[in-house]
């Protein structure tokens, strides 16, 4: 299970999507989504590499 790349990828999947669906639905301050787009980003990239190193 672990060392399937569904599972590098598909946690940072969920997770992203669940932060932007947040920015767009609940967050009416134009900053606070943007930080919050960015940090889904971030999450999107360095997560898989995470989860690489500790395998």
């Amino acid at each position: 299970m672990v060392r399937s790349p569904l599972f590098y990828w598909g946690i940072p999947l969920a997770t992203t999507a669940i932060l932007v669906a947040i920015a767009f639905s609940v967050v009416e301050d134009q900053t606070v989504r943007l930080m919050m787009l960015f940090i889904a980003a971030l999450e999107l990239v360095v997560t898989p590499q995470i989860l690489k190193r500790a395998e």
